[in-house]
């Protein structure tokens, strides 16, 4: 397998992806998309329909090549859990990207507007698998949340990353690895695995603001496939099927419940979960 540094000195020669009709690209090709998205320039669609077993055999070759620039994987993402995110991109079921540790940051983190080449902001939540078998066989959102170590207030910072993102639908979106960029992740609270907490994750209200506390959006916690803790079963599923299950530790980003936003320089922006115990919160400054 080339490394992705030739890949970056290839890739500002290579021309979009141009077969007549689209399909799995080859390793030089997915090498080149993974040297666009760590340089944080946008990445070629190609030309034609693209399915999405072609989108998915995309992924898992790109990420084997971000793995060689981002290092270890520290968990996985749920994307397009919402339905106004699914019709967005014209693809009505999840899709699963991989997340890489150096793409975390800490609660109040500082971070360039320009964090990716068509960068965006969400609310989304954080969890901590603990038993990755029980979380696959969960029929149930309470079920699912004794399964979890922890969860975390989390603004993602994902990228778009095509050069008109309006023109983005589900497989490419699947072969960039869901847009995965970076994420704000705020203090892990510890599961106590009652009916209560299962019920508010569904029935919470999350909000961003902004450093006036003008509300910048807001969506409900049951706007992620009902409760987003069936997020974390459909993850559990996915991999488990895909013959790559989860670990303990792993983390899992459950999907977005606000619209996705742009970032500008000087703006400030907080995501709170009313309705959690203690109403939490993280936010996230762009310079």
């Amino acid at each position: 397998m080339k490394s992705i540094h030739a890949a970056l000195a290839l890739c500002s020669a290579l021309l979009p992806l141009a077969s007549a009709q689209a399909a799995c690209p080859t390793d030089l090709e997915a090498a080149a998309m993974a040297a666009a998205i760590v340089a944080r320039q946008t990445v070629p669609q190609p030309a034609g329909e693209l399915s999405m077993a072609d989108g998915q055999c995309g992924r898992d070759k790109v990420v084997r090549y971000l793995a060689q620039a981002y290092g270890e994987t520290v968990g996985y993402k749920a994307g397009l859990t919402n339905p106004a995110v699914q019709k967005r991109f014209k693809y009505d079921a999840p899709l699963r990207g991989t997340l890489f540790k150096s793409m975390l940051a800490i609660d109040g983190a500082e971070l360039p507007a320009a964090f990716g080449a068509r960068p965006v902001f969400e609310a989304d939540l954080l969890v901590e698998v603990a038993n990755p078998a029980a979380l696959a066989d969960a029929q149930t959102p309470l079920a699912a949340l004794r399964a979890l170590r922890s969860y975390a207030p989390f603004i993602e910072l994902p990228d778009l990353m095509v050069e008109d993102p309006s023109t983005l639908g589900g497989p490419m979106l699947a072969m960039v690895n869901v847009g995965a960029r970076a994420g704000v992740v705020g203090k892990a609270i510890p599961v106590k695995p009652t009916q209560a907490l299962a019920d508010a994750f569904a029935s919470m209200t999350v909000t961003l603001t902004d450093g006036s506390g003008a509300v910048l959006d807001s969506g409900p916690g049951g706007a992620t496939l009902g409760n987003p803790l069936n997020a974390a079963i459909w993850l559990a599923r996915d991999l488990a099927a895909a013959g790559t299950p989860l670990k303990r530790g792993d983390l899992l980003s459950l999907g977005s419940f606000t619209r996705l936003l742009p970032p500008k320089p000087g703006l400030a922006v907080k995501a709170t979960y009313q309705g959690l115990p203690g109403n939490p919160g993280v936010s996230v400054r762009f310079r």
